[in-house]
């Protein structure tokens, strides 16, 4: 299956560099050219004569050597890779590529790299667990950037946790995995609404929801990682973008619906939204002042249905997939709205306050399809993990039911 394919292995300091080892022999075994960068940490543990031995190749260590960049190295080596694959990807190097730090040829190469990247991370589970590498895998995953693992096991150290290195084998169909999915989309025009919409009231008023928009931006992701040219129309949130074709920012349901419909025609649409049902008849020219016991009055309308007009119109999409935040009644509530939408899929979601969806990492989903008599309960996910089964489900959707296991990347959250 990787027969032809060019991988850029990059090996970074801890103990776990040793099963670096195994898994070039894996991708070679496979038909893959393997490629070696050793940084200085990972020299510590294992030699460049070992990786060279299996890989067959030269191992690449010094940024400053005079022969490789005479030929811009760090320039060459990232750019004919049809895949970069960190394993093991230190907290450090992590660090690194989140900041934009250039101070070693993997790091360098990294930087210039305009080449999927898969990593799998190694570390201590103090230090998987600290704010700060939490904060740079959320700002590597909204770039693009898969993650395989880590592991929850023993560690050399003698402690027991989250961050143990996934086994060769694991990262192995990780990259069979990412070379399967990433073109299964391509040429699929796909566009999804995401986060809230605010309604203004006056100039400093408005009113909105709680939606972060971390499951639309997810998808998109996901989406664009399965090779489809994505067109994400988000409302006001404050997480990093995902790496997508195009980004069109709102405030209003009125200008999403705008936006929405500009957008068309196009195979995919997704409605993840949260969209203000309701918006004021008409905002109020001046700040609204406050007058003792005279609470302002404030007259609403209702705004124009998205995912309704988008599944009536006449450019429809062949696949229209919507969202229903609900607090109580799930599955009556979604039903109800799944047949008055005529989507073609409805992910229903419990955003009551005990959950924690809104603004949280985590979602439960019941997925409703036409001529399924019952929903199918997804159980409690990671929102990427919602991501990357609704992608897959997708991809089967555009390759007659063929099934694509997308289970072992975006894997990190």
């Amino acid at each position: 299956m990787l027969e032809n394919k060019s991988i850029l292995l990059i090996i970074s300091g801890g103990i776990a560099a040793y099963k670096a080892l195994e898994l070039i022999r894996v991708l070679k075994k496979d038909g893959a050219n393997v490629r070696c960068i050793l940084t200085k940490g990972g020299e510590q543990f294992i030699t460049p004569l070992s990786v060279a031995s299996l890989s067959g190749n030269e191992v690449y260590t010094d940024l400053w050597s005079l022969k490789d960049e005479t030929e811009m190295g760090h320039i060459r080596l990232s750019r004919e890779a049809d895949l970069i694959v960190i394993a093991p990807a230190s907290a450090d190097l992590l660090a690194k590529m989140a900041n934009g730090y250039a101070n070693d040829l993997a790091s360098t190469c990294l930087l210039a790299a305009d080449t999927p990247v898969l990593a799998a991370p190694a570390m201590n589970h103090k230090m998987w667990d600290n704010p700060a590498t939490q904060d740079n895998l959320k700002t590597l995953q909204s770039r693009g950037i898969l993650f395989c693992g880590p592991e929850t096991g023993d560690m050399a150290c003698g402690e027991h946790g989250p961050g143990r290195l996934s086994e060769p084998e694991a990262i192995y169909t990780a990259i069979q995995d990412f070379f399967s999915y990433k073109d299964a989309l391509k040429g699929i025009r796909a566009v999804v609404t995401s986060g809230p919409t605010y309604e203004p009231l006056d100039p400093v008023r408005y009113i909105g929801n709680r939606s972060s928009g971390k499951q639309g931006q997810a998808i998109a992701q996901a989406l664009s990682l399965a090779g489809a040219d994505v067109h994400l129309i988000t409302g006001p949130v404050h997480i990093p973008p995902p790496s997508v074709n195009k980004i069109t920012r709102v405030e209003t349901a009125q200008e999403m619906l705008d936006a929405s419909l500009k957008s068309l025609p196009a195979e995919i649409f997704i409605g993840a939204a949260a969209v203000c049902d309701w918006k004021t008849e008409e905002a109020a020219p001046q700040k609204l002042k406050k007058k003792s016991g005279q609470p302002p009055e404030i007259r609403f309308s209702e705004n124009q249905d998205i995912l309704k007009t988008i599944s009536t119109h006449k450019k429809r999409p062949t696949l229209v997939i919507g969202f229903a935040a609900e607090t109580e009644n799930i599955e009556e509530n979604a039903l109800k709205k799944f047949t008055a939408k005529q989507c073609d899929w409805l992910l229903a979601n419990n955003v009551s306050s005990d959950r924690q969806v809104f603004g949280g990492n985590k979602n439960h989903i019941l997925h409703f399809q036409k001529d399924h008599k019952e929903p199918e309960d997804w159980g409690q996910m990671t929102k990427t993990d919602v991501a990357k089964k609704l992608v897959g489900r997708i991809i089967e959707q555009f390759n007659n039911g063929e099934k694509h296991d997308t289970s072992t990347i975006l894997a990190a959250e």
